[in-house]
């Protein structure tokens, strides 16, 4: 049984490692889908000033970079069995974030709506697998019971 956990927790990470890695080939296109959808609150818009600063480069196009290489490195983590657990979660709450941003269904019209419905539901069941992940963690565990003499 671990041999499948195995080779499906890599099949499962390629789906980060190639997204991160499209991200991070196509920036300024990823870039402008961001600065298309995300709007920066004006609560930090002077730490973001100041990161743009710092690094010559707009948010959008940092938030691409930094999108891309987290998704990369998640995925790589998860795939080597490295804190998966860890690198499950954090993905649990960026999938979640990207459904809220990208995949609004609700403020389209039905018949408009069924690509982004699909799409958020997709990532549901990635979210899914995550919480698996999380929840199986790095191994097998022992013959304990989890919740003790219940």
């Amino acid at each position: 049984m671990p041999a499948f956990i195995t080779f499906g927790r890599v099949l499962f990470a390629v789906l980060f490692i190639y997204s991160g890695a499209t991200k991070l080939f196509g920036v300024q296109a990823t870039a402008d889908f961001i600065a298309a959808k995300v709007t920066i609150p004006a609560l930090l818009a002077p730490y973001t000033s100041q990161l743009e600063t710092m690094t010559g480069m707009p948010m959008p196009q940092l938030l691409a970079l930094s999108v891309g290489t987290f998704e990369i490195i998640a995925g790589l983590m998860i795939a080597l069995n490295f804190g998966a657990r860890f690198f499950a979660i954090l993905l649990i709450f960026f999938v979640l974030t990207v459904t809220f941003y990208f995949n609004d269904f609700w403020n389209q019209s039905p018949p408009d709506n069924a690509k982004t419905l699909f799409d958020a539901l997709k990532n549901l069941s990635i979210i899914g697998a995550l919480f698996m992940i999380a929840g199986y963690g790095r191994g097998p565990r022992s013959m304990e019971p989890a919740y003790g003499d219940v």
